[in-house]
Parts: structure tokens; C-alpha cells; sequence
């Protein structure tokens, strides 16, 4: 019998199966993280292996040193997983991979890594779409969550309201419409001098402004759960060049708290809203932007005020890491679905 034959009856067999191992692997921007996740609910190890000080010399993430990266670290940080699990690599059930939304360098270096450990030891391989390891995040850090629920996606590549049918069950309610909130955040970093990854330094640096900016902007989209930055992100380069040029002072500060509340304000209406108009009173936050703490704190008021329970990963699994594609690929396999050949390629973006 062939791999793939082999694969197939194994995979079947894990969906009745009572404790599932999976190994999981992601790599689809600049952390190589490797974990393995039991029943996709409890963490036996979590390794992150992130490239962030070297980015900040390019003020952002450079796809091929990237990948370069990825290729240096895998095997190491797979060790290492392998040692703070307290297991053998015989004992794993499953490998589960990101082989999508990503840099095509960086995915590929993980799908490829997961197609070899698969083969090699004969069970299993599940590719898992990144976006919804993000909602599985929440998975591993509330252990009574489960569907129905609304999710707000805010991630450096995505932001979107997510109505979360089962666990395998996703409904697009709105996206946005050009930049995502991460990317967003980034870019006015960058233009107020700060440095990459430029969100946590965004929301540190707003903490001490004071003064509301009246920045030349208007709310787009007010009728629609989609989201649209890029007028906001305008506004604010346009309003720090124009104080250069006249030789004005800026008030750093102002600026990301001003900015800061009108993204977080946009954010959190729309996803309470969308979240009474569907009867749900369950919200959940996924993504790197969740770590936001204004963000956090406006979510959870906006939520007591209306009845809705929000839920947000611990800090540490908003950041992409492989636990979340562990847990999400648990799901994956009892739903029946997820298990791929060695033909499995990386795709730059997939949708919900």
C-alpha cells in the first residue's frame, strides 16, 4: 500500500480516534513555529522562532531573507518542539501545515518541511488554511469556546467579520475593501519614525497622547460590515508631511492615540453591530492585532454594554504561531477534511 492509500485509512481512523497528536507547522511570514497540539485544545509545546530583529533593519519583512530564515531555523525549532512535548516523533498522529495565506517563499519552506515529515513517517498531512488557525487560537485559550460565534478578524494581511457556523463552518460578513488593519497600522508607524513591526509601537506610543487631531478625513462605509483604511492611512501621512514641511512640531503621540481610536472605534461598532443584527452574543478576536490593548479594552465594554461575550487569545497566540494551526487542524480532521497529497503547494491568499 502507497503513502497516500496509507494516509487516507489513517486519517480516517484518527476521526474516531480518543487523543490525537498533531505536529503543526507555520511559516508563513517571518516566525518559523512548530507545536504540538493535543485534541486541539491542549498545548504541548509551542516554539516560535522570530526573525523580527532582523526585519527591523529593513523597516519591514523581506520575503526572500525570510524564507532564507525559515530554511536556517525548521529544524531546529522541530527539535525543540519535539523535546518540550516530551514526546518521540513516532508518537505523532498527524502533521498539519500553513500552506496558505502567506509570502509564496516562506509557505513554501513549511509545506515542504511537513510533506518530507509526513512521508517519512507515514501518516497523515493536513493542509490548513492560515485565517482560520487564527480563530483556532481562541480554541487553545478558552477551552469552553465553541461555535456559534462572531469572530473579528485583524491581522496584518486580513480584517474581516467572520460568522463562525461549526468549527469547519465560516460566513464572510464583511472585509476590507483595500487595507488591512495590521497593514495599516504598520505603514503610520513607519511614517511617524517608529519601528518595525510598528502596531505594538503604535499602541505604546498612544498611550501618553492627550489632544484629539482633527485629521482631514471622514468614515468611509458606514452602511456595510466591510471595512476601508486606506483613507484614514492617508490622512495621517498627509497631516505628519504637511507639519514637516512647515517646519511644525508633531505631537507623535496625538497622532497614534487619534489614530489608534478611530481604527479601534470602526472595528468595534461594526463587529457589535454585526453581532445583534445575527442574534449572536458571542464575539471572537483573532489575529495579530488583537494583542491591540486598546483594542481589547474598548471590545470588552462595547461587549458588556450589549450583552455579548467577547473572547480573545491569550497575548501569546495572537502573533502567528503553529499551536493555532494544531488546533485548528483538530477540527479539520474530525470534520473529514484537510488531507492532502504530496502534490500540496503554498497559495498567497485563500479565502474564509
Amino acid at each position: 500500500m502507497g503513502y497516500i492509500e496509507t494516509a487516507k485509512e489513517k486519517f480516517e481512523l484518527l476521526r474516531a480516534k480518543k487523543d490525537v497528536l498533531i505536529l503543526s507547522i507555520e511559516s508563513s511570514c517571518d516566525e518559523t513555529s512548530i507545536a504540538v497540539v493535543k485534541n486541539g485544545r491542549e498545548v504541548l509545546s509551542n516554539i516560535v522562532s522570530s526573525q523580527i530583529d532582523i526585519h527591523k533593519l529593513y523597516g519591514g519583512v523581506v520575503p526572500e531573507i525570510a524564507s532564507r530564515n525559515h530554511i536556517k531555523n525548521i529544524s531546529t525549532v522541530l527539535e525543540q518542539a519535539i523535546e518540550e512535548a516530551k514526546i518521540k516523533l513516532e508518537d505523532i498522529d498527524a502533521v498539519a501545515v500553513t500552506y496558505g495565506a502567506g509570502l509564496m517563499g516562506a509557505l513554501l519552506v513549511g509545506v515542504n518541511f511537513a510533506k518530507t515529515l509526513a512521508y517519512a513517517l507515514n501518516i497523515p498531512l493536513i493542509a490548513v488554511s492560515h485565517v482560520h488557525g487564527h480563530i483556532g487560537a481562541n480554541y487553545i485559550s478558552h477551552l469552553d469556546l465553541k461555535p456559534p460565534f462572531l469572530c473579528l478578524m485583524v491581522s496584518g494581511g486580513h480584517t474581516a467579520i467572520v460568522d463562525v457556523k461549526d468549527y469547519c463552518q465560516f460566513k464572510l460578513i464583511g472585509s476590507t475593501v483595500d487595507d488591512s488593519v495590521g497593514e495599516c497600522f504598520d505603514k503610520v508607524a513607519r511614517v511617524l519614525g517608529l519601528s518595525y513591526p510598528g502596531g505594538p509601537n503604535i499602541d505604546r506610543l498612544a498611550k501618553q497622547g492627550k489632544n484629539v487631531i482633527k485629521f482631514n478625513y471622514k468614515t468611509p462605509l458606514r452602511d456595510t460590515y466591510n471595512f476601508s483604511f486606506s483613507g484614514l492611512k492617508t490622512a495621517v501621512v498627509n497631516y505628519v508631511h504637511n507639519k514637516e514641511q512647515k517646519g511644525e512640531e508633531i505631537c507623535k503621540e496625538d497622532v497614534a492615540c487619534t489614530f489608534q481610536e478611530l481604527v479601534t472605534d470602526e472595528l468595534c461598532t461594526k463587529a457589535i453591530d454585526a453581532c445583534k443584527k445575527l442574534g449572536k452574543d458571542k464575539i471572537v478576536v483573532a489575529g495579530g492585532v488583537g494583542a491591540n490593548s486598546r483594542l481589547r479594552e474598548k471590545l470588552q465594554n462595547f461587549g458588556e454594554k450589549n450583552n455579548i461575550k467577547v473572547y480573545m487569545p491569550v497575548l501569546k497566540y495572537c502573533t502567528d504561531n503553529a499551536a493555532m494551526i494544531g488546533a485548528i487542524a483538530y477540527y479539520y480532521l474530525k470534520a473529514g477534511i484537510g488531507l492532502s497529497d504530496l502534490t500540496l503547494t503554498a497559495k498567497p491568499t485563500v479565502g474564509i
